[in-house]
């Protein structure tokens, strides 16, 4: 069964979606911008700043249910330009030190807002 999952910890949802969905042993985080819990965008930051904060929104969503990074096993993240992969990726291993996820990383047109990257992870409840 289907279950939304929503924690005031990490940004509203803007739009028809959910923070994240649990099903069986699986939880999937939507895509996660620089927005912080209150709604500020981190859109004037570097992506490693941006990077941070969606990742502290993923963290903040997992946490609402017991779990932590630890259990994410795989992560998407889209840039909106790839020679920022470097950045976003210094920032994403303080992270996922020990035992990282699956990852695929990839350049988009654009993102919400003119974010620099955006990040959504699944995740095991096991």
């Amino acid at each position: 069964m289907k279950r939304t999952v929503s924690t005031s910890e990490a940004p509203d949802a803007i739009g028809a979606y959910s923070q994240a969905t649990a099903t069986n042993d699986l939880l999937f985080t939507a895509g996660q911008i620089a927005l912080t819990p209150d709604g500020e965008f981190l859109g004037d930051e570097s992506v490693a700043v941006q990077t941070r904060q969606c990742l502290e929104n993923v963290k903040a969503i997992l946490e609402s249910e017991g779990l932590s990074l630890q259990h994410v096993v795989k992560t998407t993240i889209y840039l909106d330009d790839i020679d920022d992969f470097d950045g976003m990726n210094e920032a994403y291993a303080e992270y996922f030190a020990d035992n990282p996820p699956a990852r695929s990383a990839l350049e988009v047109g654009s993102l919400p807002k003119g974010a620099a990257v955006e990040i959504e992870t699944v995740a095991t409840t096991d």
